[in-house]
């Protein structure tokens, strides 16, 4: 179990963060079309899993819109935003802010994926929620680069998965 805080308040994080080196586990999400869709849909290509509570907060959004930008043109990446939203408030927030490169995913169905990953937020006012983490995973679904960032509240490191991913 991990730690992180939220407004300077501890948090418990149920599970652990996929290891670098290690196979990402396979999950099943719902895409905005109330689809199931597991990890093996984006075979041979490098995914960068943003993990948000909710697109609905300030710093989700800067999260998703950063990462639009900076992987928009490139072919061999998709983006894949995964929150607690529904399907249909992820695609209302990616319409308003005209976000074109991200593929969102919905843990509505999942009672795994948060402890799976490492990133459900055990206590607090927004137990329940997932916490906020930055993962890449090659082509063959390898972990290559982890961030869970450490205070709800900031922005991930733009620049280290940046590095990793180009």
């Amino acid at each position: 179990m991990g730690q992180i805080t939220v407004a300077g308040k501890p948090v418990e994080i149920e599970g652990e963060l996929p290891l670098v080196g290690s196979q990402a586990p396979e999950f099943l999400l719902v895409d905005s079309k109330l689809n199931d869709i597991g990890l093996s849909k984006f075979k041979q290509k490098r995914k960068l899993l943003s993990i948000n509570p909710s697109l609905d907060t300030e710093v989700c959004l800067k999260t998703i819109v950063h990462f639009d930008k900076l992987c928009g043109a490139k072919k061999d990446v998709v983006v894949l935003n995964i929150s607690s939203d529904l399907p249909f408030a992820q695609q209302r927030i990616c319409r308003e802010h005209q976000l074109r490169n991200i593929i969102n995913l919905s843990v509505m169905r999942s009672s795994s994926f948060g402890t799976d990953y490492g990133v459900l937020m055990k206590d607090g006012k927004l137990k329940g929620l997932l916490a906020r983490a930055v993962l890449i995973l090659d082509e063959n679904n390898k972990v290559v680069y982890r961030e869970l960032v450490n205070e709800l509240t900031e922005e991930p490191d733009y620049k280290a998965s940046m590095e990793v991913l180009c």
